[in-house]
């Protein structure tokens, strides 16, 4: 920002100035609302695996209700973004967070990693009722609304696995001959995706390094509390400023631990979110390319003569149509996200910095009341005037 533009009369504190560059929210239009909530731990002779519950909430006029409440495993989360992916391949899809598995575990999940899962499905959830297109998704739908047995006699309806091994084959295939004349603007946009990538992952190593330094700090911050207050025991004459040292080390602590509660909260998983999101975006990046490759393919094809060319001539111009589209749902995708991505961030760090204010002034504000009543006490010199 322009420091020049700011007003005489406008505040000049860090937190007041950071204040001024947050943007209002828009009017609330949602019509669709999704809680992730009430993990429960299933344990069968084969597995143990969690389940969520999802409430939704909507007035829209296509659901038969306007409440449904379901349980749903993470395998039906990976279902519903595979379903997603395969509706629309060049739409960039919310990210899941990754399956986490530890082997000769009895336990898999500990209370802290159900909770941060929790979240991310969550986030995952209303990212897609917000996304103008795949909030529509009839596979969204049934995963909202039908009940466990429903929804397992709903996947199966899919297609079969002959049809699935095929299409992954003609996949393998595209991207092994390659796309020979992607268009500029795909060009940049894989260029950014590479370099965004790049970035992103280094703030998310940067922030959780940043984070445990934190953690390690505050573990040893909270043990020199108690140490002055013992210290106090044995030396009379200094303990009330030893006392006085362990109350701003008490307090302190509590504004670290603050701090790091936001930091988990605010920053760390909304950065991770955007290192997921890099790698959705190579998958978007691919699937348009494949598109394309099987177009020029087809095109090649009748250019050497290599099959029947009024067969071809038609598969080429649904082709062109469904290479076109892809383009446009692409380009059209690139921008929201693009705007959500910056403003994600800039809330994240945003909210990071006034944390960091808030913290460091906690702490200072401590400090000096503690050195100005020790300036207030009366000295040795004083009390020997006195007597």
């Amino acid at each position: 920002m322009d420091m020049n533009s700011f007003s005489p009369m406008m505040p000049t504190s860090p937190l007041s100035m950071i204040n001024q560059i947050k943007f209002e929210d828009g009017p609330d239009l949602k019509d669709l609302f999704i809680t992730v909530d009430a993990p429960e731990s299933h344990v069968t002779t084969i597995e143990t695996f969690i389940t969520y519950r999802i409430v939704t909430k909507t007035s829209r006029g296509e659901f038969d209700s306007s409440e449904f409440e379901v349980r749903r495993r993470y395998q039906d989360f990976l279902w519903l973004k595979g379903k997603l992916e395969e509706a629309h391949p060049t739409l960039i899809i919310p990210p899941l967070p990754e399956k986490f598995i530890v082997k000769g575990m009895v336990e898999r999940f500990n209370d802290d990693f159900i909770e941060t899962r929790r979240k991310a499905l969550h986030k995952f959830l209303n990212r897609i009722a917000d996304h103008p297109t795949l909030t529509f998704n009839e596979d969204f739908k049934v995963f909202l609304t039908a009940q466990a047995e429903e929804l397992s006699s709903y996947k199966k309806q899919g297609p079969g696995l002959l049809s699935r091994m095929g299409q992954t084959v003609r996949a393998v295939a595209s991207s092994m001959r390659g796309v020979k004349n992607r268009p500029e603007e795909f060009m940049e946009m894989n260029n950014f995706i590479e370099t965004f990538s790049q970035k992103i992952n280094l703030i998310d190593k940067i922030s959780q390094r940043i984070y445990k330094e934190e953690r390690d700090y505050f573990d040893e911050m909270k043990e020199y509390g108690p140490i002055h207050i013992l210290w106090s025991a044995s030396e009379e004459e200094l303990v009330d400023t030893l006392k006085g040292i362990a109350g701003c080390i008490e307090q302190c602590c509590k504004a670290t631990e603050k701090r790091m509660a936001g930091l988990s909260e605010a920053l760390l998983p909304v950065v991770h979110e955007y290192v997921l999101y890099s790698e959705m975006l190579v998958g978007v990046m691919k699937r348009r390319d494949q598109i394309q490759t099987e177009l020029d393919s087809k095109v090649e094809a009748l250019t050497y003569k290599k099959a029947d060319i009024d067969l071809l001539t038609e598969e080429i111009g649904k082709l062109e149509d469904k290479v076109e589209c892809a383009n446009n749902a692409l380009k059209a995708d690139w921008e929201r996200w693009k705007q959500n991505m910056k403003n994600d961030l800039r809330s994240a760090f945003t909210d990071t910095a006034e944390q960091n204010i808030r913290y460091y002034e906690q702490c200072l504000a401590t400090w000096e009341s503690f050195l100005t009543s020790q300036t207030d006490l009366p000295s040795e010199e004083d009390s020997e005037e006195k007597l």
